[in-house]
């Protein structure tokens, strides 16, 4: 059934019988699709208001770049990844389905669980990530106004006892939002954005105004490198992860578009809210920890740590609560949404939305993200570039898939049969998991040698470990192209 407005397609059969069917995973009803551009661009502005971005571009210069170089890095890299976050959440808002119900698509009914379960992988080690520094804020905040809180000072795995319970406190409340589900985040997004955003004024304008001016900070900026390095050495790997950063989200942007009002709504929302939010915010980081250097003569690139400069009681809470907001927004939205969709999908009779988020939950914590973020080389290096080119490959695979080779026109209700058109054979269509397999072949052998080097930058890179320096650059293309040659070659049958 197509609604007066061409954007939308809705489901008119009842497949709710099949086993690839339940509530969460079932298409959006045109009624359900109710959010604006300003829904969608205060998703975007929650997400990026976040103190990994903060630490972003300062990483970056860290490595050798300057501030204005790392800006532009991350602007363009952001421009970058909306443009296949654009394409992939087209089919979204227009059929109303979810990031592993499109890759039923090109990937097979059960073959669709590949790259779920790569996706939601990745989402797990950015919750914990997210949640561990959201814990550190919390543990900042009790020690700044409880001088008690800091004798819970007993050792477990290298950190203090009272962080490990601001920790799991952080922990139980998302889980609390995650059982409350997809609407309880659209309300959690609108509203926090305007605070995110005052709270990044307020500090850029304490930073500037308590270091001589925006100038002197700028000025002061080159006291952040630690390397003199030669800027086009370390673009390519700067820009690579800046696309990496939100790789994940290029993908399962429809499991948010499904609830677009149109898709006008969805583009003019992610254009206004990423590329700029990402860039400001970014830029924020960087103006505040030079002003730290000046201020109080050392770099402080955490806001976390720079909250305990602080003795007025009413400057740390607001501090404590933007940081707390700012963690928690990015967390329900970019790291629980996917995952939780992802897990329902290996089996939906059994596996809700919420079941999903709880698994989300748990594995972001046996991923020890207090590991990941040991130092911002192997954050950005082995982290981010790592995953991206897991990501890239995907994205190729199903842009191809659905525009190039369907015409953005898909069969709503064979995505839910388990005999239907994209069942291919037994499930599984083997041409899109032979162009993701070889898409990422040519990056793994310099993602093990950045895995393997302390800080992740490769002293005389050979030739694998530039491929892998471009990592979602080059999965992408291979997973596209190869992808178009293989349907083609082999077409499957319907």
């Amino acid at each position: 059934m197509t609604n007066e407005n061409r954007d939308f397609v809705e489901l008119t059969e009842d497949v709710s019988a099949s086993p690839l069917w339940n509530h969460d995973l079932a298409p959006t009803t045109i009624k359900e699709r109710t959010w604006s551009t300003w829904n969608i661009a205060a998703l975007w502005i929650g997400m990026s208001v976040v103190i990994t971005t903060y630490t972003l571009a300062g990483g970056f210069i860290e490595a050798g770049m300057n501030w204005w170089q790392a800006m532009l890095t991350i602007l363009l890299g952001n421009c970058i990844v909306l443009i296949p976050m654009i394409l992939n959440a087209h089919a979204g808002t227009k059929y109303g389905v979810s990031f592993p119900v499109l890759c039923r698509a090109s990937f097979g009914t059960k073959g669709a669980n590949i790259p779920a379960i790569l996706r939601a992988v990745v989402a797990c080690g950015w919750f914990g990530i997210q949640t561990w520094i959201g814990g550190t804020a919390i543990d900042a905040l009790l020690s700044a106004v409880w001088s008690g809180w800091a004798s819970f000072d007993a050792q477990i795995a290298g950190n203090p006892l009272h962080l490990w319970l601001a920790f799991f406190f952080f922990w139980a409340i998302q889980v609390f939002i995650i059982i409350k589900g997809i609407e309880g985040i659209k309300h959690l997004e609108s509203w926090s954005a305007p605070l995110l955003l005052l709270g990044g004024l307020v500090l850029l304008v304490w930073a500037s105004s308590n270091a001589g001016g925006l100038g002197n900070v700028l000025s002061g900026v080159t006291a952040l490198q630690k390397n003199k390095a030669d800027f086009w050495m370390i673009f390519p790997g700067a820009l690579t992860a800046s696309v990496g950063y939100w790789a994940t989200l290029s993908l399962n942007i429809p499991d948010f578009t499904r609830y677009a009002k149109s898709q006008k709504s969805q583009m003019l929302g992610q254009a206004f809210g990423l590329p700029l939010t990402m860039t400001a915010f970014a830029f924020i980081g960087v103006a505040v920890t030079s002003a730290t250097v000046i201020i109080y003569g050392e770099a402080i690139p955490n806001p976390v740590d720079l909250m305990k400069k602080f003795d007025n009681a009413i400057v740390i809470l607001f501090a404590m609560l933007v940081i707390f907001i700012a963690q928690l927004t990015t967390n329900m939205a970019a790291n629980v949404v996917s995952p939780s969709n992802d897990f329902s999908n290996l089996n939906p009779q059994r596996i809700s939305y919420v079941a999903g988020g709880l698994i989300t939950a748990v594995i972001g914590i046996l991923m020890m993200p207090w590991q990941l973020m040991s130092s911002m080389g192997a954050y950005i290096f082995t982290w981010l570039i790592g995953y991206s080119g897991l990501m890239g490959a995907i994205g190729g695979i199903m842009i191809c898939d659905y525009f190039v080779l369907r015409g953005k026109n898909l069969r709503l209700a064979e995505l839910f049969k388990t005999d239907g058109i994209y069942a291919y054979s037994s499930g599984f269509n083997w041409r899109a998991i032979v162009a993701l397999v070889v898409a990422v072949l040519p990056v793994v052998p310099g993602f093990l040698r950045a895995a393997t080097t302390p800080g992740g930058q490769i002293a005389a890179p050979n030739f694998f470990d530039t491929l892998y320096v471009y990592a979602w650059f080059v999965t992408f293309a291979i997973g596209f192209v190869l992808y178009w040659i293989l349907m083609k070659l082999s077409v499957p049958k319907e």
